[in-house]
């Protein structure tokens, strides 16, 4: 036992050269590999108490079961949400962001951002006073009406279903009014409004306070198909009969409204790697579905408003990346970095671990072997007849030699090469010997 471990111990010390290659290579592999993604972002969500405030906490509930935190940052709507995305020093990486407003940007503003998908329809609804005789748009100018709040996603439906209509901001009457949300819905209950535009989920606590509101009526858009072909961002949705209230039966019958879809949106400060991980969750809280939408129908890659991240287009075709299926995503991720790098590593440490038993062979040899050019300039000297007269001096010194020899420490298959050491070096000595005897011989005969 203890010549094994003193082999070990000696393969140990021959091959400590591998310990700085191996570090080398270990450090450049942590140099290079991509960071980590971050495990926190920042959404911008729309006003407190909207669909996107809704969704966006059952988001963030989520993602926190993977140690992701979400903070959510209320907004005016979705146009206000795009200007936060595209802001210089940003403080969102992502947000909510209604289907059709990316034709309010430029082109160079569009390549600044990508799209994760879409996530829900979030249907446009017009509701009214029941008194209101309300047939077609244009029965819509004398009345008082909500246009919704400055940059929301429900100004911009509305300007584009009145601008169809030949209805430009210009023409606006003074009845119209730049207000959403709570302050619409509540101004249109209490008869101070006589229609509002909204936009959002059927399940949004503002869509359904007027759904229960006898006194409000939903407006149904019968030329759906004629908005649909000249606003390709719409959608025609049908809303069955009691579908919004069932004790009030909001709508009385079958409707058809106009849906833009709420998309996720990011900007370049978004780490793409958690592209997976947001859209897994958010199919997990769409999963069931919701009034309108079949479970399992979001999220979606159509329809395209923005370019669709790569990360997300993997996502749609593959599904998530195998390791996080299996894995908590912090560890995956960390896991999908390295192993890109573990590859190229390995490529280079195959054939230097093949190169291990030769250098070791090497290493142990030499040894041995340095020891016998000087045995090899003796024998010459000798062949030669170039020693000096006195070969004590040189006796001495090889017998020094062979004590040294002695303390030499080699594996146990290499012992034999070692005794043929001292098996060598001692023929040499005794050649030396026998030369010193000689010369005395002839010096006494001489004399």
């Amino acid at each position: 036992m203890r010549r094994i471990i003193k082999d070990l111990k000696i393969m140990l010390l021959a091959n400590l050269w591998i310990v700085p290659v191996l570090a080398a290579l270990v450090g450049a592999v942590f140099y290079f590999v991509a960071p980590p993604p971050p495990m926190s972002a920042t959404i911008a969500t729309g006003p407190e108490g909207g669909g996107y405030a809704a969704f966006a906490e059952k988001l963030k509930s989520e993602l926190a079961k993977q140690g992701f935190a979400l903070t959510l940052v209320p907004s005016a709507g979705s146009q206000d949400n795009l200007q936060r995305l595209l802001a210089k020093h940003s403080e969102v990486q992502l947000a909510l962001v209604q289907s059709g407003l990316e034709r309010q940007l430029s082109d160079q503003e569009r390549t600044q951002l990508r799209s994760l998908g879409a996530v829900y329809q979030e249907p446009l609804w017009l509701f009214y006073r029941t008194a209101v005789n309300l047939d077609r748009i244009a029965d819509l100018l004398p009345l008082r009406l909500a246009l919704g709040s400055p940059g929301s996603g429900t100004q911009a439906a509305t300007e584009a279903i009145l601008s169809a209509n030949a209805i430009s901001p210009e023409e606006y009457p003074a009845g119209w009014q730049a207000i959403g949300g709570t302050v619409a819905v509540n101004a249109l209950s209490n008869g101070e409004l006589d229609a509002a535009f909204l936009v959002g989920p059927a399940e949004s606590p503002l869509v359904q306070q007027l759904a229960a509101n006898p006194q409000v009526t939903l407006a149904s858009f019968r030329r759906a198909a004629a908005y649909e072909a000249r606003l390709p961002f719409f959608a025609r949705v049908t809303v069955g009969e009691g579908l919004l209230n069932l004790a009030q039966n909001t709508p009385p019958q079958d409707i058809v409204t106009l849906s833009p879809v709420a998309t996720l949106v990011v900007n370049s400060d978004f780490s793409p790697a958690l592209a997976p991980l947001i859209l897994q969750a958010t199919r997990e809280v769409m999963k069931n579905g919701t009034l309108l939408d079949k479970a399992g129908a979001f999220p979606t890659a159509m329809p395209v408003t923005f370019e669709l991240s790569s990360d997300a287009e993997h996502y749609y075709t593959s599904g998530l990346p195998l390791l996080q299926r299996h894995l908590p995503f912090r560890i995956a991720s960390l896991a999908d970095r390295y192993i890109i790098l573990l590859i190229p590593l390995l490529v280079i440490l195959f054939p230097l671990f093949k190169a291990i038993g030769p250098l070791y062979r090497w290493r142990i040899r030499a040894r041995i072997y340095r020891w016998y050019k000087y045995l090899r300039e003796v024998d010459r000297q000798i062949d030669s007849g170039t020693l000096p007269e006195q070969l004590d001096v040189e006796i001495e010194r090889l017998e020094q030699l062979e004590d040294k020899l002695a303390k030499v420490e080699v594996p146990l298959s290499y012992s034999n090469e070692l005794y043929e050491l001292h098996v060598h070096l001692r023929y040499v000595i005794e050649r030396l010997q026998a030369l010193q005897r000689r010369r005395a011989t002839k010096a006494e005969q001489v004399g």
